[in-house]
């Protein structure tokens, strides 16, 4: 969690594709249980998906209409995995130079 504000980036976002954030007291809430089994499934999806990928792209008689579905489903797991990526690092702590933790963390935007 960002030691600073104590939001934690979810996986998913709002009906209007805005982050969703979540302020908890404990790592082991249920809906922080639930985002890291969410995490776990999109990089799992996300691992099956290259695997299909590159089967397809091996496949030269696949046409320009599967080449752009798996395009679109790749550019998805890149999305999740990206956000994935960014709410773990924001839970990391954060060493000064040295090498002392810093509990100053910046806001929800990383800034």
């Amino acid at each position: 969690m960002n030691t600073m504000t104590g939001l934690r980036l979810l996986p998913w976002s709002d009906p209007e594709g805005r982050p969703c954030y979540l302020a908890s007291d404990s790592d082991d809430s249920p809906l922080n249980r639930r985002a890291d089994q969410i995490e776990a499934l999109q990089l799992s999806m996300g691992t099956e998906l290259l695997g299909h990928a590159r089967a397809l792209l091996g496949d030269h008689k696949a046409d320009a209409r599967e080449l752009r579905f798996l395009a679109d489903r790749l550019c998805e797991a890149l999305r999740d995995a990206l956000r994935v990526a960014e709410s773990r690092g924001r839970r990391l702590p954060v060493h000064d130079e040295d090498g002392d933790r810093v509990t100053d963390r910046a806001g929800p935007t990383g800034e």
